[in-house]
């Protein structure tokens, strides 16, 4: 059973902020209390956080909604209710998130501890103290909390690996981690033996140390999905230095720049900046019989390769016999002291929608304050997302506050725009379940 999980998707929902309170002080020798009613407490937010001790998403495969508490009501004699916890969610090192209604990449959790709000809960609504005034000394008026942000996200891991062994199935990669680290991958005769990344630490006897991932086998296509795909791709993102082997046991002397061909052109067609990584191609199974000689013939045919920049280095090794092994590790160790980190959010960013990658803003900017349509029964029906937040927010208990709504629709431009649209006297208008008549 496979039991790596890099790619999920979740629901978080965050609490509700607690409703303001409509009260008056009501003490003895205090004839004419004014008011005092308490704001509610703030709705629990979502948190991710990084655990160094998580590997994969498999916690998520069975619990993919996560819901915070909402806050405290408010209370009489101006007490605050009680804010909720914010609800903390662990989730291994190297976790982008991405809000699917969007396409947009709203974090990339890489450090360790590093925390980020996914949903946040709503704030507390405010109590009848706050709408005191010399018009009105004694308001019955209160705020509902706020709702809290209801998300629809997509984790996805992308391992945190210093260098990646790329290559087609059964070139060796996952013999040559489990030789050079402690990791113990699947290793078998036959192709696609790795289905999931492996991931090692290689410690260098001059005290250097390193993390290699061996990823799953790579073929023609799989920058379209063919194979394993994308799941493989999506993991070399990460890398800095990529150890590309090819296999010199081959009957078919052309079979080996055919196929570092191939990988080289699937790097390009997912992302061009991998190529730009730097490669060192390890000759593998330098044991066998033909591998001298397919070697030759292999370094002759990269010599003349117009397509690549420039030659790169062409290290043989048998695993096997663990001959080139250590060499070949303090060459790696070497490259990487000279490599700096590279972006990996430069795919992430090519992938999200362009009038979309301003995330809130876009939302805020673009977005109507408020939307007209009509039921077939002829009720006029309002929403939006500014119109909706401002009723979720108005206690509807209270007459005041229904007038206070009221204005604030006038000063958005409803009524006028329900009259351009032909609204008569009299008609329903509705907004989510509440409905009423519209009087000019």
């Amino acid at each position: 059973m496979n039991t790596f999980v890099d790619q999920i998707k979740i629901e978080a929902h965050a609490g509700k902020g607690g409703d303001g309170m409509v009260a008056f002080r009501r003490e003895k020798y205090v004839p004419n209390g004014g008011p005092a009613g308490g704001d509610g407490g703030r709705g629990g937010s979502i948190i991710l956080k990084v655990d160094e001790g998580l590997r994969t998403l498999m916690d998520f495969r069975y619990h993919r909604i996560f819901k915070a508490k909402n806050g405290g009501n408010g209370m009489n004699k101006q007490m605050t209710g009680p804010s909720a916890e914010n609800t903390v969610i662990a989730v291994p090192q190297g976790t982008t998130v991405r809000d699917l209604d969007t396409g947009e990449i709203i974090g990339d959790l890489v450090e360790k501890g590093q925390e980020l709000v996914i949903a946040k809960g709503g704030r507390g609504g405010r109590g009848n103290i706050h709408f005191a005034s010399a018009k009105n000394p004694a308001p019955e008026i209160a705020e509902n909390g706020e709702p809290g942000e209801d998300r629809y996200l997509e984790l996805e891991l992308k391992m945190l690996a210093d260098v990646g062994l790329i290559g087609f199935p059964s070139v060796g990669k996952s013999t040559l981690l489990s030789v050079v680290t402690g990791a113990k991958p699947k290793i078998a005769s036959y192709e696609f033996t790795t289905l999931v990344p492996n991931l090692g630490m290689v410690m260098l006897p001059d005290g250097r140390d390193f993390a290699m991932a061996d990823m799953p086998g790579l073929i023609e296509g799989a920058s379209k999905g063919i194979g394993l795909g994308l799941q493989f791709l999506r993991h070399i993102e990460r890398t800095r230095v990529l150890l590309h082997l090819v296999d010199m046991s081959s009957e078919d002397a052309d079979q080996g720049i055919a196929r570092f061909r191939q990988i080289n052109h699937e790097l390009a067609n997912y992302d061009p900046e991998l190529l730009k990584r730097p490669q060192i191609v390890v000759a593998t199974k330098m044991d066998m019989p033909n591998a001298e000689k397919n070697l030759a013939h292999f370094k002759a045919q990269l010599a003349t390769d117009d397509t690549l920049e420039e030659t790169p280095r062409v290290f043989p090794i048998s695993a096997v016999k663990h001959q080139g092994i250590q060499q070949l590790m303090q060459l790696t160790a070497d490259l990487l002291d000279q490599t700096p980190a590279f972006d990996s959010e430069s795919h992430d960013e090519k992938l999200t929608p362009k009038y979309e990658a301003a995330g809130k803003e876009y939302k805020e900017d673009k977005e109507p304050a408020f939307t007209i349509s009509r039921d077939e029964d002829g009720t006029w029906v309002l929403g939006g997302t500014k119109l909706l937040h401002l009723f979720d927010m108005t206690d509807l208990n209270h007459e005041q506050s229904q007038l206070r709504f009221a204005r604030q629709m006038r000063q958005m431009g409803v009524d006028d725009a329900l009259r351009e649209r032909g609204v008569k006297d009299g008609d329903l208008v509705r907004i989510r379940k509440f409905v009423f008549e519209f009087i000019q």
